[in-house]
């Protein structure tokens, strides 16, 4: 009798389990090689099991054993989707609120999901949370770019509670991944040493990235992050995870290796001085979490990061680009009418496509002649253009280029009509002595008055002048005495950056196609949340090209070389060739004065420029192989691959004077080139006379150049090497 009813309870058992696991719910988020599987648990509860390469089988799902569970505890929410706080979860939240009656905790259950088709080569899963007591649901999504292994992840939060809500809290994403070890690479620095990286390996506890800076927010900190699995990140192998958030403000990663020796992964807007009050029947939407997870290291995670980009993201992404020649080496705040026609000229002279006046072209009553004033009165200085930018614009194209303009109408001197006009649309405290960063204070983008100046600012230029050629829109300052009169100051750095965005949407729904650069007192400001605006960004403004090098290695992790703004400038005294070489890697443009070049120095920026417009479609739409790192290696190594891998362009530059120090050997492997496919290789960018050691009439197959190599003869005699690959057949 007793082992009948063991029998019968094994088999109640058993059906028990068996019902359980049919009603498990997967919901696998795939792209062409990867996977993020989500899962329903018996609570209710959604849980990640897998995250990395995408299973052939997706039936096999379902057989992911998620993560083990302490026998007591809240174990069962490190795995969490997006983790809310107070109930019996305490660690760490990705969403933290207090209801309208005062309670501050938090569960979220799942109540539905959908995946559907969302442009080509895309799909959006919208996975819908709630809490079961209150009238408060989260919506996750999640877009997958099936093409380029990308994902967006971004958060939907809404209730109808009777009175507001306040959103402590609000992540974009919420991830977790399962390794043996876990090395991070970030990205720091300052003025004129922007994205340093550092790698660290990730400790039990947390590991906390952000920004507090309001504006010009990644001056010291870059939303920005790889991941390395099992060992230290590696160019073309290894499984990295690579994010960065879409957003221009302050933002906040935070990393915790947990008791199981899995790392959570929060990412989103800092919580900062940003407790957002969320009246009922709104929605509260966070900036998306832009990530990709690799199998083929840091190459392959940037390869797709900047596939994705170019297709999705950065407008006019698959054209072209102008250069262009830039007036502040040349003259500073100190030029006229006469003195910007004759520079004209000597743009037409080099090459390029473009002339841009930078600062100093506007004030009147506080005329713009240094950084202290004029700020914010964005009319001609009439003692410098009296003839106004009409004028210009016009003597621009009779010389045979285009004429853009610089601006800065996020921020205002308090010396200027504006700021005595309108104090209350200064960001800054009533009772506090005023702070001011280089001069200058921030306009309140929070204020929709603020934001028509702003919008009228540059929808005036394009209104007056409707063939203006490009705009380079800067902000230099932070924010101090944080402060809005019109706002709730909590809301200010979220609305601040809202309500840049808006005034960006009305700019480009109105000039689709018009080149605008991103700028920042150099990299402060380079996100993919701008990006959806800017063509094209401004890394630093450190030019000195033994320092980009490194900078412009350091952004490709994340930012395709059309988006990569490189100019020519008299910032160091090396030799123009090195200086055009570096320059080239990216959009290349120059800031000096061409009157003051040498004719070889001339001629050879000539050709150097028609080289470059060959090649562009290399650079720019090709796929980058980092062949050597700078930080690791005596010479440098960058190599571009058109997309029909038959054109393919070779930087390498000596970053090391050492005695000996070179590319004598061993040879150089090249990558992403067709194995049975011939080419031949020539040098570039010579100087007028001089003689390349690199025999252009022999023809190599890729599998040659790819599992032998190929030495550019880079030494202390020549510094800079740039070689052209072109296919010839099989």
């Amino acid at each position: 009798m007793r082992f009948l009813v063991t029998l019968s309870l094994l088999f109640s058992l058993s059906v028990i389990a068996q019902t359980a696991i049919a009603a498990i719910i997967e919901i696998p988020i795939e792209t062409a090689r990867t996977a993020l599987v989500l899962r329903v648990n018996n609570e209710g509860h959604l849980v990640i099991v897998h995250h990395g390469k995408r299973l052939q089988r997706a039936s096999e799902y379902s057989r992911l054993p998620g993560i083990t569970y302490l026998s007591e505890g809240y174990s069962d929410f490190y795995n969490a989707a997006y983790t809310p706080a107070g109930s019996r979860s305490l660690l760490e939240p990705a969403i933290q609120a207090t209801h309208a009656d005062g309670n501050s905790s938090l569960d979220l259950v799942y109540v539905r999901h959908e995946t559907k088709p969302a442009g080509q080569g895309q799909t959006l899963t919208t996975v819908l949370l709630k809490d079961p007591q209150y009238p408060f649901e989260v919506t996750l999504n999640f877009r997958a770019y099936q093409n380029e292994d990308v994902l967006e992840s971004w958060s939907t939060i809404r209730h109808t509670e009777k009175k507001a809500v306040r959103l402590q809290k609000y992540a974009s994403a919420n991830l977790y991944l399962s390794a043996g070890t876990y090395f991070l690479t970030h990205y720091h620095g300052n003025w004129a040493s922007e994205v340093r990286p550092e790698e660290t390996q990730l400790t039990a506890g947390m590991k906390v990235l952000d920004s507090k800076l309001g504006t010009r927010a990644q001056m010291l900190q870059s939303p920005m992050f790889m991941l390395s699995l099992n060992q230290p990140a590696q160019e073309e192998q290894g499984e990295v995870l690579a994010g960065t958030l879409a957003w221009s403000g302050n933002f906040q990663f935070a990393f915790e290796l947990d008791p199981y020796h899995n790392v959570r992964v929060l990412a989103g807007i800092n919580p900062y001085a940003s407790e957002y009050t969320l009246e009922p029947g709104r929605d509260f939407t966070t900036p998306a979490l832009i990530y990709t997870f690799s199998t083929q290291g840091t190459g392959g995670a940037s390869r797709s990061l900047h596939r994705w980009a170019r297709n999705h993201r950065i407008p006019q992404g698959n054209g072209d680009r102008l250069t262009l020649l830039n007036n502040w080496e040349a003259t500073q705040f100190d030029f006229d009418e006469p003195k910007l026609v004759d520079l004209f000229k000597d743009g037409k002279k080099l090459g390029v496509d473009l002339f841009l006046l930078d600062d100093g072209w506007f004030g009147n009553t506080f005329p713009r002649n240094n950084d202290r004033a004029g700020l914010g009165d964005w009319q001609e200085n009439k003692a410098k253009l009296p003839h106004g930018l009409g004028y210009l614009v016009k003597e621009a194209e009779a010389a045979g280029v285009k004429f853009g303009i610089w601006i800065e109408p996020e921020m205002v001197n308090p010396k200027s009509d504006l700021y005595t006009k309108h104090p209350d649309w200064v960001i800054k405290l009533p009772n506090r002595e005023n702070a001011v960063f280089r001069n200058q204070q921030v306009l309140d983008l929070s204020n929709p008055a603020v934001q028509e100046f702003v919008y009228g600012v540059v929808d005036g230029l394009f209104t007056k002048n409707p063939s203006l050629g490009y705009i380079k829109w800067d902000c230099n300052a932070v924010i101090y005495n944080a402060y809005s009169s019109v706002n709730p100051t909590s809301h200010l750095y979220v609305d601040y950056v809202r309500g840049l965005y808006k005034v960006l949407d009305r700019l480009r729904a109105k000039y689709p196609t018009v080149p605008m650069m991103l700028c920042s007192g150099g990299g402060a400001r380079v996100d993919y949340g701008a990006l959806k605006y800017f063509t094209e960004f401004w890394p630093s403004d450190n030019t000195s090209p033994s320092e980009r090098i490194f900078i412009q290695y350091n952004y490709s992790m994340f930012f395709p070389a059309i988006a990569t703004c490189n100019h020519v400038t008299n910032w160091s005294n090396v030799p123009i060739k090195f200086r055009t070489d570096v320059a080239m890697m990216g959009k290349l443009g120059y800031d000096l004065v061409v009157s003051h070049m040498k004719p070889d120095e001339l001629t050879f920026s000539q050709q150097a420029l028609k080289n470059y417009e060959r090649l562009k479609p290399a650079i720019y739409h090709g796929d980058l192989y980092r062949l050597q790192s700078p930080y690791t290696h005596d010479v440098a190594s960058m190599f571009y691959v058109s997309e029909k891998q038959d054109k393919a362009v070779l930087f390498s530059y000596l970053v090391n004077s050492r005695f000996k120090a070179g590319s004598d050997l061993p040879p150089i492997r090249l990558r992403g080139l067709q194995p049975e496919k011939r080419y031949t290789v020539q040098e570039i960018n010579l100087m007028p006379g001089a003689k390349s050691p690199i025999d252009s009439t022999i023809s190599y197959s890729g599998d040659f150049l790819m599992t032998v190599g190929l030495n550019p003869a880079v030494n202390d005699r020549r510094t800079s090497v740039v070689l052209e690959v072109t296919e010839t057949g099989r």
